[in-house]
């Protein structure tokens, strides 16, 4: 995991101009690097291909838009090698950087040999339009709501109960995963309401509480009170207080990584004061035959990418855990 400690050494200042790097996933066959120039101590995220990898990103490259604070250009460094450079140029983004470098960076790693620069491109257009999406009035009113649901789960349910890089790693929903939690054996998907009384459950898609491959799946339902002011807890709290409660760097940078990927940015943290929540009940169902749900097997050819409502009046019967 990238954290700052890492960034730090690279910035340690140096005799003559240049870069300090360090060689990321050295075990990969792709040559990814974090880099700091000097004496600029600018940021970036290098990653160097043949002429073959451009050659598949090149569209990508010349279609790209700018970004406030970020910056990807990708030069020649050989006759046979180019190198791509993605560089933070805003230090409000420090905070911001570091997980998209190490998303990227995992992203190119895993990708074949004439496809590493596309695949990098591709992703860096990804937090591109997150960034655009979350933009200067943050996360909206639903978002806000459904990550401190996640965030009240991994807190109470979790921590404690596992080591805290496996309780934070299980959190996957971020990444873009078919349920918010994954464990060996179980699956979970977090559902947050401020309604007085929920009706109803909205499920994204028909693979939302689809089983298969999960062991167990569980749907939880916490009933929130919003409001300004009071004795509820802020988002930025109850972020602080799940990060206060991760021992060592790596588990605290998986935290950080997992709330940039959902769009919370720490330079917008002054938006998340308010409102303030409090919990007024967990529901929790084990999903399984007889549970009112939509899945991939069951759905028509041709028909997909389904979202619908569940009667939360239907699935009192079912009912496995209230709290």
């Amino acid at each position: 995991m990238i954290d700052e400690s890492l960034w730090r050494e690279l910035e340690v200042p140096q005799p003559e101009r240049g870069r300090s790097t360090r060689r990321l996933f050295p075990e990969s066959e792709h040559d990814i690097h974090l880099g700091v120039t000097h004496p600029g101590r600018q940021r970036m995220l290098l990653v160097r291909a043949d002429v073959r990898a451009v050659d598949h990103a090149r569209q990508l490259l010349a279609s790209l838009h700018p970004t406030h604070g970020l910056s990807l250009a990708c030069s020649p460094v050989s006759n046979l090698e180019f190198e791509l450079q993605i560089s933070l140029t805003a230090s409000e983004l420090r905070a911001v950087f570091t997980p998209l470098a190490e998303d990227i960076a995992r992203t190119a790693a895993d990708a074949a040999d004439d496809t590493v620069l596309e695949a990098a491109v591709r992703r860096f257009v990804h937090w591109q339009r997150l960034m655009r999406s979350v933009g200067a009035e943050g996360l909206g009113r639903e978002a806000r709501l459904g990550l401190y649901g996640e965030l009240h789960f991994l807190r109470e349910h979790l921590l404690g109960v596992l080591p805290d890089s496996a309780a934070v790693g299980a959190w996957t929903g971020p990444e873009g995963t078919n349920q918010d939690f994954q464990l060996p054996g179980a699956a979970l998907e977090v559902k947050a309401s401020a309604a007085k009384n929920p009706g109803t459950i909205r499920i994204s898609n028909e693979r939302q509480l689809d089983s298969t491959g999960t062991g167990q799946l569980f749907l939880t339902l916490i009933a929130l009170d919003e409001r300004r002011g009071g004795s509820g807890e802020s988002l930025n709290t109850a972020v602080d207080d799940v990060r206060s409660r991760l021992d060592g760097a790596s588990a605290q940078a998986r935290l950080d990584t997992q709330l940039a990927r959902i769009g919370y940015f720490a330079h917008q943290r002054h938006l998340y004061d308010e409102p303030r929540y409090t919990v007024r009940r967990t529901d929790l169902w084990r999903v399984g035959d007889g549970f009112p749900r939509l899945v991939e097997a069951d759905l028509p050819g041709g028909i997909g990418n389904c979202s619908y409502e569940i009667s939360v009046s239907a699935l009192e019967k079912l009912l496995s855990f209230r709290s």
